[in-house]
C-alpha cells in the first residue's frame, strides 16, 4: 500500500506500507492491504506504520482527516 502522511507544513511520510494504525475518533483502527474505501477523521494521538521491512515508525498527530481508496492511504494532519 501508498501511504502519505501530510501537514500544512511538510510531508512526514511517502512510502509503501503493511499497515497503518489510526487514532480515528471512536478509538484506533487499523488499515491493511485491499481495505474498503474510507474516510475518517482523526484525533489527537499515534500513528504507527508498519513498514515492509518488519520495523515500525511512528508520528505524532494533533488530529486530521484520513482517506483510503484503492490501496493508497492519505492522511491530512495537524
Amino acid at each position: 500500500m501508498k501511504l502519505d502522511i501530510t501537514t500544512p507544513d511538510k510531508q512526514l511520510f511517502s512510502g509503501e506500507v503493511n499497515l497503518v494504525q489510526l487514532p480515528g475518533l471512536d478509538g484506533l483502527f487499523e488499515v491493511l492491504e485491499n481495505h474498503a474505501p474510507l474516510v475518517a477523521a482523526l484525533r489527537k494521538g499515534q500513528i504507527k506504520v508498519g513498514l515492509p521491512d518488519g520495523g515500525n515508525q511512528f508520528f505524532d498527530i494533533k488530529g486530521g482527516t484520513t482517506e483510503v481508496l484503492d490501496n493508497k492511504i492519505l492522511v491530512l494532519a495537524e
